[in-house]
């Protein structure tokens, strides 16, 4: 037997062992909201790995790492490399109790790095969490400086306080929050996603909080399947399934320019005619701060977002030989051969 023949007779075995009891049936029916007649091929169930989004678990680490770099500072020995003493230093210096200067400076290129790198670490959200991190010291500063010079004003204390701020911002907790709150949003985001291959078509269902997607694919769509497997995929074993269309599914062209992504983050920073100069040179300074911190390289790639195509599952061959067979069934060329075959045996009968 062939490994195209094998393939075959695996594929058809799963197109007639579909899953279909009880209510499990019902709840994929109903979740990816199947037509009639329309059954999950057997293993046509797919969901991103365990490990699919451990840029983020590392991310999550950073942030909790950069808070007990603070928290703890460095102690160099005495024949420690220059550069050891040189950060230790600048730490000590900048680190102030009332506005962390450092922690700041250090967060600020922690999230620029990120961003330019442009890997699965670098959306929107991420970045804005990012620089929501990094900001909140000098919020709380702020906040205590407004609730000092109102009381000496009279004002009673606490009444210009945010009500959910600390006093003072505490590295430890600061960080170890923010590590499980990551970690959770992501393992939550990573379970969001689910994949299914049925007898009519493609599913892709993802469902975070309040966004909801859902795409059908037929397989006479599919113009070709394309595997890809990453260093870190290979050790793991896990790799992402990429369908691509005539119509242009599968592919991506981004480019974010300097002003795109000062724009929607530095909101109020437009100048007009009626600004005085020293108006113009701060909307200009924070434009450029802006800038430097969400500026990214344009890329022009296939796309792997998790909810269009079947993003670093384990399951990866299974999945590719399912899709190409039921994309050879139901193309055209098959469909002709079949009524050709069929034509043929039609005229051996009347023979």
């Amino acid at each position: 037997m062939t490994d195209e023949e094998a393939v075959q007779e695996a594929t058809e075995e799963a197109t007639q062992d579909v899953k279909q009891t009880g209510g499990q049936g019902d709840a994929n029916r109903e979740k990816y909201r199947l037509i009639s007649g329309e059954e999950i091929l057997e293993n046509g169930e797919a969901r991103p790995s365990t490990l699919a989004f451990l840029g983020m678990y590392i991310l999550g680490a950073l942030v909790f790492g950069v808070h007990m770099l603070f928290q703890n500072g460095i102690d160099p020995a005495d024949d420690a490399s220059i550069l050891l003493k040189l950060t230790a230093t600048l730490i000590e210096l900048t680190n102030w109790e009332t506005l962390p200067v450092g922690f700041v400076l250090v967060m600020c290129f922690l999230v620029w790095a990120n961003r330019m790198l442009n890997i699965s670490t670098s959306g929107k959200w991420v970045t804005v969490s990012l620089l929501l991190i990094t900001f909140l010291p000098v919020v709380i500063t702020i906040d205590n400086l407004i609730s000092t010079i109102a009381g000496w004003f009279g004002a009673a204390d606490g009444a210009f306080e945010i009500p959910f701020l600390p006093d003072t911002y505490n590295y430890f907790i600061s960080g170890l929050m923010f590590l499980v709150v990551f970690w959770a949003f992501t393992y939550k985001y990573q379970r969001s996603f689910s994949y299914a291959i049925t007898t009519n078509a493609i599913i892709f269902q993802h469902a975070f909080l309040l966004s909801r997607s859902h795409r059908r694919i037929l397989f006479d769509r599919i113009s070709e399947v394309m595997v890809e497997r990453t260093p870190m995929g290979t050790l793991l074993g896990y790799a992402t399934v990429t369908i691509m269309t005539d119509s242009g599914v599968g592919l991506v062209e981004e480019s974010v320019g300097v002003g795109a992504g000062a724009s929607g983050l530095a909101g109020g920073s437009t100048t007009s005619g009626d600004d005085s100069t020293a108006d113009k040179v701060r909307k200009g300074v924070l434009r450029s701060m802006f800038a430097f911190l969400t500026y990214q390289r344009t890329t022009r790639r296939v796309d792997h977002d998790p909810r269009h195509c079947f993003y670093k599952i384990r399951k990866w061959e299974d999945v590719k030989m399912m899709l190409n067979e039921m994309h050879r069934k139901h193309s055209q060329s098959n469909m002709l051969e079949d009524i050709k075959s069929a034509l043929n045996n039609a005229d051996e009968s009347e023979a």
